[in-house]
């Protein structure tokens, strides 16, 4: 695994919110994540959660949502072989020299598989999703297949991590609403993260982004996960706790149940 970071690469991650890393994982490591990532994903047998009492978020087009991608989340609870790869210190610590932050807790893996002519997904942010709020939450994304232009390959907005806030648009139609919200962005490029299979990128929780339309009739296959700063604290908002999670909470206690956000890496 290639997981050495240049002074540049982390000024640029700064700077732009982004980062394209190429060829993170030798040959023989992208087969070994597609194999347990396709075994995680059956052991799943379609559910997205593996408690049932994370209820889905409503979205302003369910239908449409439902054809943006297959989900499976938190794989690295429910697969002993996902936990090795996602609990390992060495991404983390990637994600730890690239943010700054000298501690990470998991928040959440995600596997993402497109479909064969899968809707896009709508521009947004990651963090007012999520069960606490930091300008330093940072996520990986893995890419398993080639994600091109043509397969829905992500896209991003370098630099709004540095303008934007809590405000944030439903996963609907309507790829650029985002920018309704933040209306002194819209005039600002977007950037491809095209990427060969192996390679990854890295964005901050609040630099807008999305991804294109699956145009082929090949799947896209992705694994993330969203890191959250040590010492991030509950801030009323369920996303994927679990109904007894959410009742042992009250706003402003630390989220540090190693159950469910586990201490990944720390400088320290």
């Amino acid at each position: 695994m290639k997981t050495d970071l240049s002074d540049d690469q982390v000024r640029r991650y700064r700077a732009d919110g982004c980062l394209v890393v190429d060829d993170l994982l030798e040959p023989e490591e992208l087969e070994h994540w597609r194999r347990v990532f396709d075994a995680a994903v059956a052991r799943r047998d379609g559910s997205r959660f593996a408690d049932p009492s994370v209820a889905e978020d409503p979205d302003d087009d369910p239908e449409f949502y439902r054809n943006v991608f297959e989900q499976r989340v938190n794989l690295w609870q429910t697969d002993h072989a996902m936990r090795e790869l996602i609990l390992g210190p060495r991404l983390a610590q990637m994600a730890s020299r690239l943010s700054g932050v000298d501690g990470l807790r998991v928040w959440q893996d995600q596997a993402l598989i497109k479909q064969p002519f899968a809707n896009p997904t709508a521009f947004h942010l990651d963090v007012p999703y999520w069960s606490f709020s930091s300008p330093d939450a940072i996520t990986i994304w893995i890419a398993l297949d080639d994600a091109t232009e043509a397969n829905g390959c992500l896209y991003f907005c370098p630099g709004s991590h540095l303008e934007t806030n809590d405000r944030n648009v439903g996963a609907g139609p309507n790829v650029g609403a985002i920018f309704e919200v933040y209306p002194q962005l819209a005039g600002r490029p977007t950037v491809s993260g095209a990427m060969r299979a192996g390679s990854c990128s890295f964005h901050n929780g609040l630099t807008i982004h999305g991804a294109g339309a699956n145009m082929t009739n090949t799947t896209r296959r992705a694994m993330t996960c969203a890191y959250m700063p040590d010492g991030a604290t509950f801030n009323g908002t369920k996303n994927i706790l679990t109904s007894q999670q959410l009742a042992r909470l009250t706003v402003g206690d630390v989220l540090d149940d190693p159950a469910q956000n586990p201490l990944v890496y720390t400088a320290t």
